[in-house]
Protein backbone atom coordinates (compact mmCIF):
# COMPACT_ATOMS: atom_id res chain seq x y z
CA UNK A 1 0.00 0.00 0.00
CA UNK A 2 2.53 2.63 1.06
CA UNK A 3 5.70 3.03 -0.98
CA UNK A 4 8.74 4.30 0.89
CA UNK A 5 11.98 5.58 -0.60
CA UNK A 6 14.68 4.74 1.91
CA UNK A 7 17.23 6.73 -0.15
CA UNK A 8 15.16 9.93 0.02
CA UNK A 9 16.08 12.85 2.24
CA UNK A 10 12.41 13.07 3.22
CA UNK A 11 11.94 11.42 6.62
CA UNK A 12 10.02 8.13 6.60
CA UNK A 13 7.19 9.50 8.75
CA UNK A 14 6.68 12.37 6.27
CA UNK A 15 6.61 9.91 3.38
CA UNK A 16 3.86 7.98 5.19
CA UNK A 17 1.90 11.20 5.72
CA UNK A 18 2.23 12.21 2.07
CA UNK A 19 1.23 8.77 0.81
CA UNK A 20 -1.86 8.56 3.02
CA UNK A 21 -2.89 12.11 2.07
CA UNK A 22 -2.42 11.22 -1.59
CA UNK A 23 -4.50 8.04 -1.26
CA UNK A 24 -7.25 10.00 0.48
CA UNK A 25 -7.27 12.74 -2.15
CA UNK A 26 -7.42 10.15 -4.96
CA UNK A 27 -10.27 8.31 -3.24
CA UNK A 28 -8.24 5.15 -2.73
CA UNK A 29 -8.81 5.57 1.00
CA UNK A 30 -12.42 6.54 1.58
CA UNK A 31 -14.08 8.37 4.48
CA UNK A 32 -14.63 6.10 7.51
CA UNK A 33 -12.24 3.48 6.09
CA UNK A 34 -10.06 1.84 8.71
CA UNK A 35 -6.28 2.09 8.42
CA UNK A 36 -3.85 -0.57 9.56
CA UNK A 37 -2.92 -0.47 13.20
CA UNK A 38 0.38 1.19 14.05
CA UNK A 39 1.98 -2.17 14.76
CA UNK A 40 0.66 -3.78 11.55
CA UNK A 41 1.76 -0.81 9.43
CA UNK A 42 5.21 -0.85 11.00
CA UNK A 43 5.56 -4.60 10.44
CA UNK A 44 4.38 -4.33 6.83
CA UNK A 45 6.80 -1.49 6.08
CA UNK A 46 9.64 -2.97 8.14
CA UNK A 47 10.05 0.17 10.27
CA UNK A 48 9.86 1.19 13.90
CA UNK A 49 6.29 1.54 15.26
CA UNK A 50 7.22 4.96 16.69
CA UNK A 51 7.71 6.22 13.13
CA UNK A 52 4.18 5.18 12.17
CA UNK A 53 2.85 6.60 15.45
CA UNK A 54 4.45 9.98 14.63
CA UNK A 55 2.92 9.94 11.13
CA UNK A 56 -0.53 9.04 12.46
CA UNK A 57 -0.31 11.78 15.10
CA UNK A 58 0.49 14.37 12.43
CA UNK A 59 -2.32 13.10 10.20
CA UNK A 60 -4.69 13.50 13.15
CA UNK A 61 -3.44 17.05 13.68
CA UNK A 62 -4.11 17.78 10.01
CA UNK A 63 -7.65 16.40 10.31
CA UNK A 64 -7.13 13.53 7.88
CA UNK A 65 -7.64 10.63 10.29
CA UNK A 66 -9.14 9.99 13.69
CA UNK A 67 -8.24 7.32 16.23
CA UNK A 68 -11.06 5.83 18.25
CA UNK A 69 -9.91 4.05 21.38
CA UNK A 70 -10.22 0.24 21.15
CA UNK A 71 -11.71 0.49 17.63
CA UNK A 72 -8.82 1.70 15.44
CA UNK A 73 -7.76 4.52 13.17
CA UNK A 74 -10.10 5.76 10.45
CA UNK A 75 -10.17 8.28 7.61
CA UNK A 76 -12.27 11.24 8.72
CA UNK A 77 -15.64 12.09 7.15
CA UNK A 78 -14.82 15.67 6.13
CA UNK A 79 -12.00 14.69 3.79
CA UNK A 80 -13.15 17.03 1.00
CA UNK A 81 -12.44 20.00 3.24
CA UNK A 82 -8.99 18.65 4.13
CA UNK A 83 -8.10 17.96 0.48
CA UNK A 84 -9.29 21.41 -0.62
CA UNK A 85 -7.25 23.00 2.16
CA UNK A 86 -4.14 21.12 1.03
CA UNK A 87 -4.75 22.17 -2.59
CA UNK A 88 -5.17 25.80 -1.48
CA UNK A 89 -1.87 25.63 0.44
CA UNK A 90 -0.02 24.24 -2.58
CA UNK A 91 -1.48 26.92 -4.86
CA UNK A 92 -0.44 29.59 -2.36
CA UNK A 93 3.11 28.21 -2.41
CA UNK A 94 3.13 28.24 -6.21
CA UNK A 95 1.97 31.88 -6.25
CA UNK A 96 4.76 32.82 -3.83
CA UNK A 97 7.31 31.06 -6.01
CA UNK A 98 6.02 32.84 -9.12
CA UNK A 99 6.30 36.20 -7.34
CA UNK A 100 9.85 35.33 -6.31
CA UNK A 101 10.73 34.43 -9.90
CA UNK A 102 9.21 37.70 -11.12
CA UNK A 103 11.37 39.57 -8.60
CA UNK A 104 14.35 37.87 -10.24
CA UNK A 105 13.31 39.42 -13.54
CA UNK A 106 11.41 36.60 -15.24
CA UNK A 107 8.12 37.30 -17.00
CA UNK A 108 5.14 34.98 -16.55
CA UNK A 109 5.67 33.73 -20.10
CA UNK A 110 9.30 32.86 -19.32
CA UNK A 111 8.26 31.09 -16.14
CA UNK A 112 5.66 29.00 -18.00
CA UNK A 113 8.14 28.20 -20.74
CA UNK A 114 10.70 26.95 -18.21
CA UNK A 115 8.13 24.88 -16.38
Amino acid sequence: MINLDYQSRTPIYEQIILEIERYVSLGILKPKEQLMSIRDMATTLGINPNTVKKAYAELENRGVIVTISTKGTFVKDNITQVVNSKIDNIITQIKRNILELEKLGLTKEEILKRI
